[in-house]
């Protein structure tokens, strides 16, 4: 790996950017390196314009299901090739809107999952060191002047929580217009079809607010905030494993609208 790739390697882990590194290693080329960003963004080749781009069709799919995998280049008439692609995600985070009981709960499961948590609500009554002790951080501010798209990447999960539209939407098109992997929004449909109406006012498109996952969680029958929050969890480890997490009729509550 020359200095150059190493150094851009090195620059997107340190900003936790999604990235894949293509390695050959077994080929005419062997020891060749390229990096490949989502978007089709590359850096450096892999000895010759046919496995460079073969080795880039694949990294994207891989890029996209954020998967590490061998692969082999067989072109007509050529040299058997081998490829080693690594994908590096960005660490798992999950941005929690509201300090309610359920996110209480949901802190303590995506901590045990290996999720960087951060709690956003300026109700400082209920955004308390002493109730969220235990997330990563915690943002007793309106979200919109704390979060932007730099915070929401390919391994972030939004869980909106508040019942608030002046504090859940901006979070919401936010996630929305990125590429982070999970959108949750707790409320009734019919809480839902007021929120998509405001979110389209807003320049959301249809196909964006299909990325909402309203009513949140698995249905797993539970009303109390700790079952809730166990099937929003669920809901999320189903998405990130690529297992369809669609929610069914849900639970018959969604919690109390106010929570403390």
């Amino acid at each position: 790996m020359s200095n150059d790739t190493f150094a851009a390697l090195a620059e997107s882990l340190q900003q936790d950017k999604l990235v894949a590194l293509c390695t050959v290693i077994a080929g005419p080329h062997p020891g060749a390196t390229m990096l490949v960003w989502p978007g089709g963004v590359t850096k450096g080749d892999l000895g010759s314009p046919d496995i460079t781009r073969f080795a880039l069709d694949q990294a994207q799919g891989l890029l996209e299901e954020q998967k590490t995998a061998r692969v082999s280049f067989d072109p007509d008439g050529g040299e058997h090739s081998e490829l080693f692609i690594e994908v590096f995600p960005p660490l798992p985070k999950m941005i929690i809107v509201g300090a309610v009981h359920v996110a209480q709960h949901l802190i303590t499961l995506a901590g045990m999952l290996g999720f960087h948590t951060i709690v956003v609500d300026p109700r400082t009554a209920f955004a308390t060191p002493e109730r969220f002790a235990h997330a990563d951080r915690l943002l007793a501010d309106w979200p919109q002047e704390v979060l932007s798209p730099a915070d929401f990447n390919e391994s972030t999960c939004v869980v909106a929580l508040s019942h608030d539209e002046k504090l859940d939407n901006p979070v919401l098109k936010l996630a929305l217009e990125s590429p982070c992997l999970y959108v949750g929004a707790l409320g009734s449909r019919k809480t839902h079809a007021r929120r998509s109406v405001s979110l389209r006012e807003m320049g959301v498109s249809d196909e964006q607010l299909s990325r909402i996952h309203s009513p949140i969680g698995l249905d797993l029958g539970g009303r109390r905030p700790e079952e809730i929050a166990l099937a929003i969890m669920a809901q999320i480890v189903a998405v990130r494993n690529g297992v369809n997490a669609s929610r069914g009729e849900g639970p018959k509550s969604q919690g109390p609208k106010s929570q403390g």
